[in-house]
């Protein structure tokens, strides 16, 4: 494994960043044509193609805070990087960071560290008793609807956001921070002008405005002494692809995503 979770347990704070909907062939291709510079530096080995364990965003979810993140293509057992401990799992390794708990986000709040959620899909709005579900699992959970789907500016809401929140923490506490990146969720006409229907290209254009505010993000991980992390899309989307429109279908564009593992360094 690339990045050691099991050294920087309890020493560096825990990024989970979800880049909804995101396609594997959307994020490579803004990399390869130089659309997104900061992930680029986050990430030197580019984007790992990954498959996701669902195809939109609660079961996704679900998985993700089980420690099930999206797995590579091929033939198992996958060791994981951060796995709950749990009888007979044969995807626990070596080096894998193994909590006990009935999920991540509780296993690492149990540990010491302030967990919180930045909210971007309706899976995150606390208004109805499902979405409160998976941020209740958080110390502290943000939503609103500037940093959902239908919000033009929601990336720069939310990393500013994310941004207030490390910083308001003691410097020597840890954080568990994880953000569901909103912008490339549909609708993403917004992003480009003149656009009049979802597209790969649109999708592409919420990407590159992601990247341009994401360094607020980091510059606060890196303020915090740095941080290790996880960085991928829950799940992919249809365009009209083989007549598929969206997500939610068993779809090789749903289900194959792009996925990082990453060291935000002080």
């Amino acid at each position: 494994m690339g990045v050691d979770f099991r050294g920087a347990f309890g020493s560096r704070d825990l990024l989970l960043l979800t880049l909804d909907a995101l396609r594997y062939d959307v994020a490579t291709a803004a990399l390869a044509e130089g659309r997104t510079p900061n992930l680029a530096r986050l990430l030197p080995a580019g984007w790992e193609l990954r498959h996701s364990p669902g195809s939109f965003t609660l079961p996704a979810h679900e998985a993700f805070f089980a420690g099930f993140f999206p797995t590579p293509p091929g033939p198992g057992p996958h060791p994981r990087p951060i796995a709950l401990r749990f009888p007979g799992s044969r995807t626990i390794a070596r080096d894998t960071l193994v909590l006990d708990g009935p999920c991540l986000v509780r296993a690492y709040a149990a540990a010491g560290y302030h967990t919180i959620c930045i909210g971007g899909t309706g899976f995150f709005d606390p208004a109805s008793p499902l979405g409160a579900a998976l941020p209740g699992r958080f110390l502290e959970a943000h939503w609103s609807r500037a940093m959902g789907v239908t919000g033009r500016h929601a990336s720069a809401l939310q990393f500013a956001l994310s941004a207030a929140r490390l910083g308001a923490l003691p410097p020597t506490s840890r954080a568990l921070l994880f953000v569901n990146a909103a912008a490339t969720h549909p609708p993403t006409r917004p992003f480009l002008r003149a656009a009049r229907a979802e597209s790969v290209a649109t999708q592409a254009a919420a990407l590159a405005d992601l990247d341009r505010h994401l360094p607020v993000l980091l510059d606060a991980l890196r303020a915090r002494g740095g941080a290790v992390g996880i960085v991928c899309a829950d799940h992919g989307t249809c365009f009209g692809e083989d007549g598929y429109v969206g997500h939610r279908v068993a779809h090789p564009l749903v289900w194959t995503v792009p996925y990082a593992e990453v060291e935000v360094a002080p």
